[in-house]
């Protein structure tokens, strides 16, 4: 860990030094994580197929229609791409361009050098600090290698489908798909807490998402009140509102803004948070795929039989089952791509 000294000596935001992504990656985001990265040869081998003509096509669009942050252009998020890379302790420093779009989005592309794309909406929204978290939200997409094993699931999937691997029948898909979809979320929260530490104002970020839920002025939303729907949410025992709230979010990318919040500053308050700014967390170097796996993959099994002990809602108990049968899943996916024990060393 390492302090950066802010305007006149005062104390600023800390750097994580070789940082890990597992210290800030949601248990299912990194259960399912921790599997694809024990996959053999699956990242090279998309990038080689995929990466040069999409990503190369994905630039140059970026390149001809928006506008590339740097030192003459959008210099404050130029100065905070740099500072959220530097945070995190990127490799390098990604590219970052600003695009005219009236809905506040952002977004990482790219598997084998990724770049992020702002909208002039999110732009126009969000303070210095609200961006900062942003772009530090995106920088964790890059640290995890998201984009690199969200294309990896899909191109796993349709190897599914062609292959015959397993009968999959038309609910058997949309299990699936739904599954993904809700790892795509927990990636989401994941990243939350990417630009909370990069950032390291609780306050911003929860004036973050008020905005992006709806708030026009952070100061007309009651914190207390706000995060309340979130617990009312949560909190549904009817299970007509149950299936309502399955068949909302079943094919959502996103988690829902007022619970992403409350996700966040759960987070925000815990021992694992206030770990990570004291220098307590894992780093990458010493980060072992096959050591972790297993750990992972039951940690993320863990945290739905955690939510689902704490939550009344029937909707939990659905998401709890799916999660532990992915993690078993996983496993058998796992196994069909590692070589046996005997040949490890051949």
């Amino acid at each position: 860990m390492e302090e950066v000294v802010g305007p006149q000596g005062t104390p600023g935001r800390v750097r994580f030094p070789g940082i890990s992504p597992r210290a800030y990656e949601h248990p299912v985001d990194r259960g399912a994580l921790a599997t694809l990265r024990m996959v053999p040869g699956f990242a090279e081998v998309l990038k080689a197929l995929t990466g040069f003509f999409h990503e190369r096509g994905e630039r140059l669009m970026a390149l001809g229609s928006a506008i590339r942050v740097g030192p003459t252009q959008y210099p404050e998020l130029d100065r905070l791409r740099h500072e959220c890379a530097e945070a995190l302790d990127l490799d390098s420093v990604p590219a970052v361009f600003v695009a005219r779009d009236a809905d506040a989005t952002a977004m990482t592309i790219g598997m084998d050098e990724p770049f992020v794309v702002l909208s002039t909406g999110m732009v126009d929204l969000l303070d210095t600090d609200g961006l900062r978290f942003v772009v530090g939200h995106e920088m964790g997409h890059v640290l995890s290698g998201h984009a690199v094993y969200r294309t990896m699931l899909l191109r796993l999937l349709k190897l599914q489908v062609t292959m015959s691997w397993m009968p999959v029948s038309a609910l058997g898909l949309r299990a699936i798909i739904a599954a993904l979809h809700e790892w795509y979320r927990k990636a989401e929260l994941s990243c939350d807490r990417a630009g909370l530490l990069c950032g390291q104002d609780p306050a911003a970020a929860l004036r973050t998402h008020i905005l992006l839920a709806g708030g026009v002025d952070p100061a007309q939303v009651d914190i207390a009140s706000f995060l309340q729907q979130a617990s009312e949410y949560e909190s549904a025992e009817d299970i007509r509102d149950s299936l309502l709230k399955l068949r909302n979010v079943e094919l959502m990318s996103h988690p829902l803004a007022v619970v992403r919040a409350a996700e966040l500053q759960k987070w925000a308050a815990s021992a694992d948070y206030r770990a990570v700014l004291a220098g307590e967390y894992p780093r990458r170097d010493g980060d072992e795929p096959q050591a972790n796996w297993a750990a992972d993959v039951k940690s993320a099994a863990k945290s739905y039989r955690d939510s689902f002990a704490a939550s009344a809602d029937p909707l939990t108990k659905v998401f709890s089952e799916v999660g532990e049968a992915v993690s078993g899943a996983a496993g058998k996916v796992w196994s069909k791509f590692s070589p046996p024990k005997d040949n490890a060393n051949g």
